[in-house]
Order: structure tokens, then C-alpha cells, then sequence
């Protein structure tokens, strides 16, 4: 058996602007498991300044992983607990190698092109113009559920962005989610989601930063504008940490990305917690490529979550791998009769 890990950058279509600043690549990096006619590969979509692993030893784990791949999926996810990207990798890697065509790892009407998963369109931060334009774009597609991310611009012009969309479409007709990303300061959160609530919203993810339990617990216990966490889940591993999180803040929402808190194992410790707390989740790529993307999409589908998920990231990159997914009507397909094409990762 031979293992291997290789670097790759992702190149954005156009800048795509969060309130953490402005994205023009992204690195990730694959997990590659051979042996003869077998092949299995996984991605660890690491996310700069975002992802708690990002640690100036990430490479050195990648080889280290590498040389101790014989103790196993189960095993290594354990002993990576402070890198969950590599535990989302290793556990791609494995199944992908297990599955009988590499791509194929957890098999479902969805993975069969026979269902598709409903997804939010989503709208980046920039200028006013670019991101009615945007908007416009999502809608003509059909998409009934719109994802904006705010917390860029000034919060009036972001304000209005959304009132126009409300004037043309109901709650019932269009979705509205809005994520802030940690934007807000804890002293402004409570009259910005008054404000926002009143567009009929379905919720907000992350109006202030991580960190700030208390806080976070006295908007989600008061606001009339539902509340999900996102980097709120980041760097916290034991399932009591976790407990403790959910019971303090008691939030409305959780929202997953499996490659910020270890992987499939990790998210299903998540999601067991907000089955006993009554709190609802949904689960969200984290800029992967198609490999990502790919593996949570099929695992997502075997949930039967019936909200739209945010897995529409495929169409970022310029140089992304050709891949069998496809987003049609507001909704990701699996189209059996695509063919992935891993060119590209092998030329490197």
C-alpha cells in the first residue's frame, strides 16, 4: 500500500469577500491511498486563520500520518483530535478506498442519481451593485433559499439589499439567511437583529465573535431572529465541552462543517447532542474542492435533513476537480453519467 499527501491551490473565479477579508486562492491539501488497481483519496480543506489546526506543523502531521496509516481510520481520527481537517481527510481517504469506484462513499438514492439535496444559493460580500447582481443571479436560477453574507459594507446598504428582496418575495417564496461571520460588536448585536428580524428572516449565523458564551446565550434567549453557530464549534473537541457549549448558549441552530470539527465522526457527535437538546442543524462545505465537497454531499444525504444545506461551493474555482456534481434548480445532483477527471491533481 502506498500513501501520500499533496498540496493544491484552489483559484477563486472572481475575489470572494468575508468579513475575515477578501479570498483569491485557497489551499487545501489530499490524502492518497494506492494499492495496484485500488484508489482512495481524501481532503484536508484547511482554512487559514480560520481552522484551529491551523498550525505551522500541519504539513509535518500529513507525513506523519502518512507513515502510521497502517493503525487505521478509527485510530488515527483519535489521534489527530487537534486537527480536524486531517481527521476529515483520513476518514475520506479510507472510505474512498473502500468504496468500488473511489467516489462512491456513502451510497443512497443521492449517490445514485436518483435524489438531490436542497442548498442555499449563496451571496458573497463586495460592492452594492456586484452583490445585487448576485442576488438577481440565484433567484433566475431557481433557487428558493438565499444565503448573504454580511458584516463588509455598511450594515444600512447590506439592510436594504434585503428589504428589496423581501418586497419582491415573501418568506414563503424565498428563504433569507444571513451570516455574519462574528461581525457585530456585543454592544450593537441586539438592535441589528431586531432590525433584520423584521425582514421575516429564518436566521443568522454567528453575529458576534466566538468565544463570548454568555453573550451569545442572552441574544439566543431574547432575539426574535433565530440564531445558529458556526466558528463557535471550532476547536471544541470532547463531547462535554460540546454538551456544555450547547446547554449554555442554547442556540436555535448549529451549523457543520465537517472539516472545522473532525469530520464525520465529529459533526455526528454534534448533531447526537442537538437531537437530546431540541436544537436544529444543517450542514455547510467549508470552500472544498469538488473531493470535499463530494464526501459531504453523500454523507449529508444519508441524514434526511429536509433543509436546504450550504453545499453549492463547487462552481468557485477556476481549476477545481471535474467532478460528477451538479447544481440545478436550487438543488445538488449526482449525475452518474459524469465522469471525474483527476488530471489536474495527478499532473502535479
Amino acid at each position: 500500500m502506498k500513501v501520500s499527501y499533496k498540496k493544491y491551490i484552489l483559484e477563486f473565479k472572481r475575489p470572494s469577500g468575508t468579513s475575515r477579508g477578501v479570498l483569491i486562492t485557497k489551499e487545501t491539501w489530499f490524502i492518497i491511498i494506492e494499492d495496484g488497481t485500488k484508489f482512495g483519496i481524501g481532503e484536508c480543506g484547511i482554512l487559514r486563520s480560520l481552522s484551529i489546526d491551523d498550525r505551522s506543523d500541519y504539513e509535518e502531521k500529513l507525513k506523519w500520518v502518512c507513515e502510521h496509516i497502517h493503525l487505521g481510520k478509527d485510530k488515527l481520527w483519535e489521534l489527530l483530535i487537534e486537527f480536524p481537517s486531517i481527521q476529515f481527510g483520513v476518514e475520506q481517504a479510507f472510505l474512498s478506498f473502500e468504496s468500488k469506484n473511489s467516489f462512491e462513499l456513502f451510497p443512497s438514492d443521492f449517490s445514485k442519481g436518483k435524489a438531490s439535496i436542497p442548498i442555499n444559493g449563496l451571496i458573497w460580500m463586495g460592492e452594492e451593485a456586484f452583490m445585487k447582481e448576485q442576488i438577481k443571479d440565484k433567484i433566475e436560477a431557481g433557487f428558493d433559499c438565499i444565503k448573504m453574507k454580511i458584516g463588509a459594507i455598511d450594515f444600512d446598504a447590506e439592510f436594504e439589499l434585503l428589504k428589496a428582496i423581501r418586497r419582491n418575495f415573501s418568506a414563503k417564496e424565498i428563504e433569507l439567511r444571513v451570516d455574519a461571520n462574528g461581525a457585530f460588536s456585543t454592544h450593537e448585536a441586539k438592535n441589528k437583529l431586531e432590525r433584520l428580524a423584521s425582514l421575516d428572516l429564518h436566521s443568522i449565523e454567528q453575529p458576534i465573535k466566538q468565544g463570548n458564551w454568555h453573550e451569545m446565550a442572552k441574544l439566543c434567549k431574547h432575539t426574535e431572529l433565530p440564531i445558529a453557530l458556526d466558528e463557535e464549534l471550532i476547536g471544541v473537541f470532547s463531547v462535554t465541552k460540546k454538551r456544555e457549549l450547547l446547554q449554555t448558549v442554547q442556540p436555535q441552530y448549529i451549523i457543520l462543517k465537517p472539516s472545522l470539527v473532525g469530520g464525520f465522526k465529529g459533526s455526528q457527535e454534534w448533531i447526537s447532542l442537538c437531537q437530546e437538546l431540541n436544537i436544529g442543524w444543517w450542514v455547510t462545505s467549508a470552500l472544498e474542492s469538488n473531493i470535499g465537497l463530494n464526501a459531504i454531499a453523500q454523507w449529508t444525504a444519508t441524514l434526511q435533513n429536509k433543509m436546504p444545506q450550504g453545499l453549492g461551493t463547487g462552481s468557485l474555482y477556476t481549476n477545481n476537480i471535474e467532478s460528477a456534481l451538479e447544481v440545478k434548480n436550487g438543488a445538488l445532483h449526482y449525475n452518474i453519467n459524469k465522469n471525474w477527471d483527476m488530471s489536474l491533481l495527478k499532473s502535479i
